[in-house]
């Protein structure tokens, strides 16, 4: 049949008129994602509700770390510690420092350090994980490690305000006999002597150790180490700034007591023993700072030879909490 000259024309499938828009703002989604913390359901915005509360209690002038942790890393994340080599990591697991992970080389060459950590982690539920040698020297930094890395989570340190505030009310609701005993490290940058600090807070009956945030030393693994497991007990807090916090300790009641060399007044004769108190001890060679020393009730010192020039920090902090413990014990 003869088409008289005209071409036919193919008909497009689909709808032959405009969607008016509707297209192009179904492509625009729903905005931007709301942040963590904005999200009823993210971990963030309960941790921003509990630091809101915390906030609204705390006097002006205070602050809380977001994420407190034994060191910062990018953008103040706090990154984990590890313990490393064959030795350290037995000691680290029968001393009972909190660990994520035990990390063991692949095929390993067994002796009775390696059995025994892989026993005390089995025991106390730690994952065992077999690692390559690569990814253990990127972990250590290439340090020594023997091919055994012990991971060691941060340190959840609690607020100093808050701390000082509860153990205060706990006693005079009498949920707790001994008055409040807290030592302040002003200057103190060995893990080492945090560690023995903990563990004599520990035996005298102490309820925290409180620490500055800045050019201070933190829970780091050798502290757990040296605490011998009293790190589990005794709860270590955070102080953005040491001068506001024993400025706030004042308010509530607690005493102030500096620990130096010309004090004022001799251990054997304190008389606020049975009183809460909070004793500040500054470091070895620079003692307490002059701040910390104008915001002291008192200042103690301890009767030592005079060939003897000063007492290590944790040995003073024991000597001090020992006298303290008697007189409470007396009264």
């Amino acid at each position: 049949m003869a088409n008289n000259g005209r071409r036919a024309v193919k008909k497009k499938k689909g709808p032959t008129t405009g969607t008016g828009g509707h297209g192009r703002k179904a492509l625009e989604g729903k905005g931007p994602t709301p942040k963590a913390e904005d999200r009823v359901y993210h971990k963030a915005f309960k941790n921003k509700q509990l630091a809101e509360r915390s906030a609204a209690k705390r006097p002006a002038g205070t602050s809380t770390r977001a994420a407190a942790g034994a060191r910062s890393g990018p953008k103040g994340r706090a990154t984990e510690e590890v313990v490393t080599g064959r030795n350290s990591v037995v000691e680290a697991l029968r001393a009972g420092i909190p660990a994520k992970a035990l990390h063991v080389a692949i095929r390993i060459e067994m002796d009775d350090r390696v059995k025994e950590s892989l026993k005390l982690a089995a025991d106390r539920g730690i994952p065992l994980l077999e690692t390559g040698k690569p990814e253990l020297d990127r972990m250590t930094d290439d340090a020594v490690h023997q091919g055994l890395v012990l991971q060691i989570p941060p340190y959840e340190y609690e607020d100093a305000y808050e701390l000082a505030e509860e153990t205060v009310a706990k006693w005079k609701k009498g949920h707790i006999a001994n008055a409040p005993l807290f030592v302040a490290l002003d200057g103190i940058t060995d893990p080492r002597n945090l560690g023995a600090i903990i563990r004599s807070v520990s035996a005298f009956s102490g309820h925290g150790v409180i620490v500055p945030e800045r050019r201070s030393v933190g829970v780091t693994a050798s502290a757990w180490k040296t605490s011998a497991g009293a790190a589990v007990r005794v709860p270590v807090a955070r102080a953005s700034n040491l001068n506001n916090a024993l400025k706030q300790f004042k308010d509530m009641g607690i005493f102030v007591l500096g620990l130096d060399g010309d004090g004022d007044v001799s251990l054997p004769d304190l008389s606020l023993a049975t009183e809460p108190v909070c004793i500040v001890v500054g470091s070895e060679g620079k003692g307490l700072s002059r701040l910390v020393r104008e915001n002291c009730d008192q200042i103690i010192s301890i009767p030592i030879d005079s060939a003897m020039e000063s007492l290590n920090a944790s040995m003073a902090v024991g000597i001090s909490l020992y006298e303290v413990s008697r007189q409470r014990s007396t009264k």
